[in-house]
Parts: C-alpha cells; structure tokens; sequence
C-alpha cells in the first residue's frame, strides 16, 4: 500500500498545516475550516493525477483545442462532522463527484475505552467505482476503517484513497493491515505518538470541536 506524506514534499500544504497545529491560529475557527478546505484542495489536486484522462475536443472562438480531461466521477465519502470542510475542499476540485456521508462516533465505556459506533450513512453505489475517503484525523485507525466497510454494503470499490490531514503511527499501521492493497493514504503528516484518550500528539486537538465547537458529551 503506498502512503504520499505532504510532510515529506516541499509544498503550500505544509503551510496550511502549520496553521491548523497552532494554538493561536485555532482560535479563529473560519480560518481552521478554511485550512482544512486548502488541504482538502491539494489531496484532490494530487489524487487528480492518479485517474485516468480522456482526450475531449472544445470549441473555443477561434478554433478547436484537443486536451486531456478527467470523465470519471469519483464518490468522495466524508466522516462526520470534522470530516465536513477536508469534504468540501475534494469536491471544489472534483465538483461532478458524488457523495456519501457516514456518522462515526466514539462512544466512551469510561475515560480511555471507547468503541466507535456508525449509526447514519448515505450512499450511492460504489460498485467498481473510485472512492476518497476523508477524514481529518486517522487516530487508532477503527473509524476510518468502519466507515470503509459501511460503504461496502453499497459495493465494491475499484480503488480507495483515504485522505486524511495529521495520523498517528499507529492509525497507518492500522489502515495497511486492514485495507485492502487497492487502497493510497494521502497525509499531512504521521505523529508518533497518541494520547490515552487516542487522541494524536503533537496532533492539533479535536477537529471537529476547533471546526464547528465544542459540543457536549451525552
């Protein structure tokens, strides 16, 4: 399985990241979306290298252009809620796409155990179809990986690309050894370590908290 780490190329992604980790910068939380739209941007950008491009004729004023365009309409798959603005950021760049939604939770047993529970998912047919699977963090890896078998109740996929912002060692670790080989990792950057609530450190805190605010835990 081949992972493409933005944290390794020189690139305007960093820059967003750096935002998104810092403190200061989290406090303006239309900015922390807006970095994660940017991330979102760039991941599509990239991916958009890997799809296969047909040659199209268009009628321009004064004649006619041969080019290369991408036909295929890929699904782009969001986890929610953090997963919202990385969402809208694929599809500013894949905006045919269509979409699936999937709600994933951790439901706390006591204040280190959790069990990820999806409890809602909206779906096209993914039958044969190229799927990017977004979600700002890959943690323990368990979400990532529950939302990808919900979306197999909706059909086989013929490749995966799982685009995530900041993952835990442990998170890629999880993803290679349950995903199938048909599946890329698209990350900003791989931490080493998580937190006994599993959240990523150094990581950036609580993504969908920073997006969209606190909420409170029932």
């Amino acid at each position: 399985m081949e992972i493409y780490n933005f944290n390794q190329t020189q690139s305007i992604y960093n820059n967003f990241l750096s935002e998104l980790r810092d403190i200061n910068v989290q406090k303006d939380s239309m900015r922390f979306r807006r970095n994660l739209e940017r991330c979102g941007e760039i991941s599509a950008y990239e991916i958009s290298k890997e799809m296969i491009s047909d040659a199209l004729n268009v009628n321009t004023p004064l004649g006619v252009s041969a080019m290369q365009t991408i036909q295929e309409i890929p699904v782009v798959a969001t986890v929610l809620r953090a997963g919202l603005p990385l969402h809208q950021g694929v599809l500013n760049y894949f905006d045919n796409a269509d979409n699936c939604f999937i709600s994933a939770y951790r439901k706390h047993t006591d204040e280190t155990h959790f069990e990820v529970e999806v409890e809602y998912l909206a779906c096209p047919s993914v039958e044969g179809r190229t799927v990017i699977l977004c979600d700002p963090m890959l943690a323990t890896g368990s979400s990532m990986f529950l939302a990808y078998k919900a979306l197999l109740k909706k059909g086989n996929p013929k490749f995966v690309h799982v685009v995530s912002v900041i993952a835990s060692q442990q998170g890629i670790d999880f993803v290679k050894e349950n995903f199938p080989s048909n599946t890329k990792i698209w990350i900003g950057a791989i931490d080493p370590k998580m937190t006994a609530q599993a959240y990523i450190s150094p990581g950036l805190g609580d993504a969908g908290d920073l997006a969209f605010g606190v909420k409170l835990d029932v």
